[in-house]
């Protein structure tokens, strides 16, 4: 078992510089045995072929005379002055040379760049750029030498170890396996959608190669060929963040700054058009997996306040749930095993969101509802009079109804918080609610603040995504949002259930960390985790999520608390006749 508390290389940089300085002892040579002089004619070499077996030096035990039969044989048959090239990096890799060695080297550079670029291989090109870091002429060839130097030799050692991985280079891996350990030194890890350090990196290298004509030429040759080969880290995480936003724009959820689709005006149809309030028919889609409970204060709820139809499909077989609900006329129960997986036309999606997004596309398709609500479980729609009526009065270019949203306080049934747009608030007030830790909370929330939609049914070439109804990957300008009518989000709806659920959101739910944080919701949870345990963790979930009198007083006091009697169980009993166990 191995010594963790051990450094890496035993004896410290001590033993490091030992071996590092054991290999770079200056070149013997015998008699007759030296490097060109430094005005040497190079057009000749140029025509000349190296004979691999070095017959210049043959008998000699120099070690000048061993590194030249070497590279004679690697160069067998190529020009002679790639051999005078590798034999100058030889030397100005020891702690001395020949005097001259280290201008006759720029001087191939500043006459044959191109005849050298079109001929070395990257590995011997990668050996220049190191070369011109510790003998560069200038400030610019030394900087720019030690930078490319550096990052080739650290990709050297990262591609070795990956190939012990098994993994192809040229394979980018899975995304969605968001669970990253902590990085060495504190490091934050890079931000796959919107980190700028691979672009930051490359971009200056290339811009600092301006400075110098000698250098240029090899530094962007080099660095061409590395964005052009497809085995390396930028080409993986280039093709993971493609892959990534290719997901979410299938999902239609949490649009990255900077980076989300443009909305767009969606044709409404007027066969689309549905207008009489007796005749029109409004339901829900979900994709879930809770206990029967639960679904059935969701059903209940949706199913007292006026909807005709709820599709609920369960994301993994529960028998007791399916035999429940499909009792009432009024819902579709669909049970999402592997039998029904194998009859779409994609195979399950590992993604939770990325099937609940294909879920409610074929629902949204095949429905004979007039509109569509995309909600989850644990999401309520809540409004102060009939929906029936203000959905068909909407005008008739408006495809889809946005639900802002409101979290449900922690220990109460009829308690929501709103965020500060919603309620016409200047975002400071956070800090003056949440004293803590509103800084750092989008909106005071710790769920979804984009909210949902009520979509309107019969659009062809749209589908669903989480929080947005999206045509050609352009999510939908033409919505409104109805007077008092949003959606109450049960999120956290007490401890037990923001500790069961802490691990998966932070790693693949709503607290997973943007791309465009500093300090987000994850990092003070992971803070307050590993500083304080659970004590920590405690302590800001009563100061956030629980409906505390300090809580409510100071959202009231700023028009963000909402009061919305939910009396699932009422509901329940009036709806299902009993309430189910489990």
């Amino acid at each position: 078992m191995s010594d963790t508390s051990a450094p890496t290389y035993p004896g410290g940089f001590a033993a490091i510089l030992t071996q590092m300085e054991g290999r770079r002892d200056p070149f013997t040579y015998e008699d007759g045995e030296a490097l060109p002089p430094l005005d040497v004619d190079l057009a000749p070499l140029k025509l000349a072929r190296v004979d691999g077996r070095a017959l210049s030096v043959e008998g000699s035990k120099s070690t000048y005379a061993r590194k030249l039969r070497e590279l004679s044989q690697e160069f067998d048959g190529l020009p002679a002055l790639m051999l005078l090239h590798g034999l100058l990096i030889a030397h100005l890799r020891r702690r001395t040379a020949p005097d001259h060695a280290g201008p006759l080297f720029l001087r191939l550079w500043a006459e044959e760049s191109d005849w050298l670029l079109q001929r070395l291989d990257a590995r011997w090109l990668v050996s220049a750029i190191t070369t011109f870091g510790d003998h560069g002429a200038t400030e610019t060839q030394r900087r720019l030498g030690q930078s490319i130097s550096v990052m080739f030799a650290m990709m050297k050692l990262y591609e070795t170890e990956r190939v012990y991985s098994g993994a192809d280079p040229t394979r980018p891996f899975d995304w969605s396996k968001r669970k990253i350990p902590p990085l060495a030194m504190q490091m934050d890890a890079y931000a796959l959608a919107a980190g700028g350090l691979d672009v930051n990196m490359l971009g200056r290298l290339w811009q600092d190669s301006d400075g110098d004509p000698v250098i240029a030429p090899l530094a962007r040759h080099l660095l061409d060929l590395l964005i052009a080969d497809d085995r390396t880290v930028f080409r993986r995480l280039r093709l993971m963040r493609q892959h990534r936003e290719k997901a979410q724009k299938a999902e239609g959820i949490r649009p990255r700054r900077g980076h989300a689709a443009p909305s767009a005006h969606i044709p409404v149809p007027a066969r689309a058009v549905a207008r009489d309030p007796d005749t029109l028919r409004w339901g829900t889609v979900s994709l879930v997996k809770a206990p029967l409970a639960r679904i059935a204060g969701f059903a209940a709820h949706h199913l007292d306040m006026g909807a005709h139809r709820l599709h609920i499909h369960l994301d993994e077989p529960h028998p007791e749930a399916a035999a429940f609900l499909s009792r009432h006329p009024g819902i579709e129960v669909t049970t999402c095993d592997a039998t029904w997986w194998s009859g779409q036309k994609k195979p399950r999606m590992k993604a939770h969101q990325l099937r609940q997004a294909w879920v409610a596309t074929q629902t949204y398709h095949r429905t004979d509802l007039d509109f569509l609500a995309h909600v989850d479980v644990d999401e309520f729609i809540l409004s102060a009079t009939a929906l029936t009526p203000a959905l068909a009065n909407l005008p008739a270019d408006i495809a889809a109804v946005h639900l802002p949203p409101a979290e449900l306080l922690a220990g109460t049934t009829d308690r929501f918080k709103l965020t500060p747009h919603h309620a016409g608030q200047e975002k400071a007030v956070l800090e003056d609610i949440y004293p803590n830790f509103g800084g750092h909370l989008r909106g005071g929330f710790i769920s979804h603040r984009e909210g949902k939609l009520i979509v309107r049914c019969g659009i062809p070439g749209t589908r669903l995504g989480l929080h947005a109804l999206l045509l050609n990957g352009h999510p939908a300008s033409n919505r409104l949002a109805l007077p008092d009518v949003i959606l109450g989000h049960a999120h956290a709806p007490d401890w037990d259930t923001f500790q069961q659920h802490l691990a998966f959101r932070m790693t693949q739910g709503s607290y997973r960390k943007t791309d465009d944080e500093v300090l987000g919701l994850r990092d003070i949870l992971e803070l307050l985790r590993d500083e304080e345990g659970e004590a920590g963790l405690r302590s800001f979930f009563t100061e956030v999520c629980e409906g505390t009198d300090r809580l409510m007083q100071a959202l009231d006091a700023h028009g963000m608390l909402v009061r919305a009697p939910l009396d699932l169980d009422q509901k329940i009993k009036r709806v299902f006749g009993a309430i189910p166990k489990g």
